[in-house]
């Protein structure tokens, strides 16, 4: 690797969103990743939810609350949420409210980080190799 390419890459940070219908189970599926990074001033969600999948390991889910939190997860890191106006109006401060543990049935895993010369194309693979 080159100077030239190793000065474009940045660092970025990312969570795997899960859908854990009973968290007493300890049973989960990816549905989603969000990835931050502060150099390249990018916040942003990408998620496959499978309602089939989804209804065949759980029954009893309500999957229009799973589409719901992800709707949710995509107003934070758009900046459309109540949360901008609650003072968390940075994309590091959204990041940090979305990779805080929760318990409801769409949550975080841990944060992971990394370097990529494009948050969106790295986005896009972290999606392909840990959701889809």
């Amino acid at each position: 690797m080159n100077d030239e390419s190793r000065s474009t890459r940045h660092g970025y940070q990312y969570v795997v969103m899960r859908c854990v219908p009973r968290v007493d189970r300890e049973e989960f599926v990816n549905i989603g990743v969000v990835v931050y990074s502060q150099a390249e001033d990018f916040l942003c969600v990408a998620s496959n939810v499978v309602d089939a999948r989804l209804n065949s390991l759980f029954p009893d889910l309500d999957v229009e609350a799973v589409h719901a939190a992800i709707h949710a997860i995509e107003a934070v890191c758009c900046g459309e949420s109540p949360l901008a106006s609650s003072g968390l109006i940075s994309l590091g401060q959204r990041f940090g409210w979305l990779a805080a543990p929760k318990s409801t049935v769409v949550q975080p895993g841990p944060i992971h980080g990394g370097l990529t010369d494009d948050p969106s194309r790295q986005l896009e693979h972290l999606l392909h190799g840990l959701v889809s």
